[in-house]
């Protein structure tokens, strides 16, 4: 189904442009202000100049953070900061990183993917999307002709036929290997054999391709054919029909899939004086001392144990000694709050009962909430804490998505709500970029 391709990817040179830990960032997504000034001066190469760059207050339409990131771009590549590799390949990642004391290792396959319409079930989402990030993205793609950091995909590996083809090419010697700052570790390899590279294609023919992260770059690249076949002639081969991805198995031990834990502030004093008596009407509730022994182990254990079809997740903030633990006991009552186009299996989400039922719902948050903020955390203890700090009135503690639910809701041709899963670590902007011209 899904048809890659290897292609000439561009890099740094290293030569000129030493240290890939000072120059590699991370996607735009993650890239706070604060991060960007760092980055800025990290090194006068640091690829934040072409992946999220400054925005001034002159911009114009046609002098602006996105003509200045592809000026920049022409520029390295005039200078031979960046190049070409001589042959198409397709690449290798190894991703070498820790989480909460283990060592993990995620291994990707870079190629080009041919660009399919989301009706075609070639390519499919999981999650959705906002407006504005995507708009972002195409400006930047529209202004760069370029793949800046690949999408991250989802395939299964059946017979593990990718898995002894990229360990034949794995031994090979890598084309960058270094190390961050904050211990993570990158190996990039070439693989330029024709029947390697054509054996990797057929193991895909026959498989989906799952987006884990980057829906927004995948609409944009959608976006930005559709504009370039209503231009010119195009044939097939346009490179603009095809888009960067790093394509990871489901059952790759280094696929670590964080939940999004929900900030929320600016509530209503009334509506949430209100939430704990609707809550009871729906949920069953346990209580949880912040000061008990070994809390955190023991919230973890409560949420763990509830089975796959069991919504549960905890709350703090409603007292600031305790935190709730919350089962959903009328399944039927919450499904009457969630739109019903969705499918059963997105009804039983966690995070859609807390999205639709609770934030939209109980508190009101879906229409007439004004003023209300929303963001998240990818720490429970840190959520609390900032509710703890009054920086927000409640944290809401999710469990982590499972992959296989992700293929599940993605093939029942659903989304599940934005900012469902994080999927930790985020790949690196700038190791290796896809040209469309």
């Amino acid at each position: 189904m899904a048809e890659i391709r290897p292609f000439r990817g561009v890099r740094y040179n290293q030569g000129l442009a030493k240290e890939l830990a000072d120059i590699i960032c991370p996607p735009y997504d993650v890239i706070t202000p604060q991060l960007q000034r760092e980055l800025y001066h990290r090194s006068p190469y640091n690829f934040v100049r072409i992946e999220a760059g400054r925005e001034l207050p002159q911009d114009t339409n046609t002098d602006n953070k996105y003509t200045r990131s592809a000026a920049t771009l022409e520029q390295w590549l005039a200078e031979g900061v960046l190049a070409a590799d001589p042959a198409p390949a397709v690449y290798i990642h190894d991703h070498y990183f820790s989480h909460e004391g283990k060592e993990f290792r995620r291994r990707a396959v870079i190629a080009r993917v041919r660009l399919e319409e989301w009706d075609k079930k070639v390519v499919r989402p999981h999650e959705g999307v906002l407006a504005e990030h995507k708009g972002d993205r195409f400006s930047l793609l529209w202004a760069l002709k370029a793949n800046t950091s690949p999408i991250l995909a989802l395939f299964e590996d059946r017979g593990q036929r990718v898995a002894r083809l990229l360990a034949r090419a794995g031994e090979s010697q890598p084309l960058a290997s270094f190390s961050e700052s904050n211990g993570e570790r990158h190996e990039l390899r070439a693989v330029t054999q024709p029947d390697i590279t054509s054996q990797l294609a057929g193991c895909f023919a026959d498989s989906p391709l799952y987006i884990a992260d980057g829906h927004h770059r995948y609409e944009s690249a959608l976006a930005f054919q559709r504009e370039k076949r209503a231009d010119v002639s195009s044939s097939e081969g346009e490179a603009y029909n095809f888009v960067m991805m790093a394509l990871v198995d489901f059952a790759d031990p280094g696929v670590l899939i964080l939940p999004p834990h929900r900030l929320v502030g600016g509530i209503p004093r009334a509506a949430l004086s209100q939430l704990a008596a609707k809550l009871k009407s729906l949920f069953d509730i346990e209580e949880l001392p912040l000061d008990a022994p070994d809390v955190w182990g023991k919230v973890d254990q409560l949420l763990a144990a509830g089975g796959k079809d069991e919504v549960r997740f905890a709350l703090f903030g409603l007292d600031e000694n305790r935190l709730l633990i919350l089962k959903l006991r009328d399944f039927a009552a919450a499904s009457q709050m969630i739109p019903y186009f969705h499918s059963e299996m997105y009804k039983k989400l966690d995070v859609s009962v807390l999205d639709h039922v609770i934030l939209e719902e109980l508190l009101g948050l879906g229409s007439g909430g004004e003023g209300a903020v929303l963001d998240f955390s990818y720490e429970g203890q840190d959520a609390v804490n900032r509710v703890l700090e009054q920086e927000y009135q409640l944290a809401f503690l999710l469990r982590p998505i499972k992959p296989e639910v992700i293929k599940a809701v993605a093939d029942a041709d659903d989304r599940m709500p934005r900012k469902s899963t994080y999927f930790y670590p985020k790949a690196p902007a700038g190791l290796v970029l896809y040209r469309l011209v």
